[in-house]
């Protein structure tokens, strides 16, 4: 089963970039796509024009309050002969949000429940510029946290998404400079050493102990051609299924945004 997961820096943006040339070439029987930045009236309103028509998949938004910002997707592949978790074609169950208002409104997460895992779709919140959002991202991901372990109280839980975040100095080019800059504050990788001792696992770290790849790269300075670059896409998932774990990639080759899908493949039967 492939698990694709990238944020797609506008939904609009990405399709007129050849973003349904990549789903029919890729076909992941679950793709997670995050800060989708469209509210559910526009999409109603342009969704013919736009293309906003994904063949073969069954969608599940989760739009953001405010137009134009935020937001999550998850498209659940369908049809004959597709095998999905446990056998399952759709959800069991599928979620928006984690209970809490100030962070639901803004459409930043998704649970879809399958027979023997969770899948958490995650769009993490951005510091900012001065470190402005530094403490409502910090209680977003407390709050994330708890809300987790209670899921896995049930049954596993795999998790991805734009955490935005660099946990450690291998996962961006320019360390030393960047200490303390939002995405590597010292507050925010500690909370990464927090959801790992949690008992969750960096996927492709896990793997990949050594391998520099990054999943963001920022629009200037001609960054992505220089591949000066961050890892704050991920996979995580409970110490349970690790073993069900058979591959982890970054596709830096895929373009339409800023950052680059990440995915892993798992065998659950």
């Amino acid at each position: 089963m492939k698990l694709i997961s990238w944020n797609v820096n506008g939904i609009r943006a990405v399709i007129r970039k050849g973003f349904l040339d990549f789903l029919k070439k890729e076909k992941p029987d679950i793709l997670a796509l995050q800060e989708i930045k469209i509210s559910d009236k526009a999409r109603e309103k342009e969704s013919q024009k736009l293309g906003i028509d994904f063949p073969g998949y069954t969608e599940y938004w989760n739009s953001a309050e405010r137009p134009g910002y935020s937001g999550t997707v998850v498209l659940i592949r369908k049809g004959e002969g597709v095998r999905h978790p446990m056998g399952c074609r759709t959800p069991i169950n599928a979620i928006n949000g984690i209970g809490k208002k100030e962070f639901d409104r803004e459409g930043r997460v998704q649970t879809l429940e399958f027979d023997k895992f969770y899948f958490v779709n995650t769009y993490f919140p951005n510091a900012n510029h001065e470190l402005s959002r530094l403490n409502f991202k910090l209680e977003f991901n407390n709050a994330l946290l708890k809300y987790l372990k209670k899921l896995e109280n049930k049954k596993p839980v795999v998790i991805c998404g734009d955490f935005n975040v660099a946990h450690e100095e291998i996962d961006l080019k320019n360390p030393k400079s960047n200490i303390g800059n939002p995405g590597f504050t010292y507050e925010e990788r500690e909370w990464m050493d927090k959801f790992i001792k949690a008992g969750f696992i960096d996927v492709f770290r896990k793997i990949h102990k050594d391998k520099i790849e990054y999943t963001w790269w920022s629009y200037r300075f001609n960054a992505r051609v220089r591949n000066i670059g961050w890892r704050i896409d991920y996979f995580f998932v409970s110490a349970k299924i690790f073993k069900r774990v058979k591959s982890s990639s970054i596709l830096e080759k895929i373009m339409g945004s800023d950052h680059c899908p990440v995915e892993i493949k798992l065998d659950l039967w």
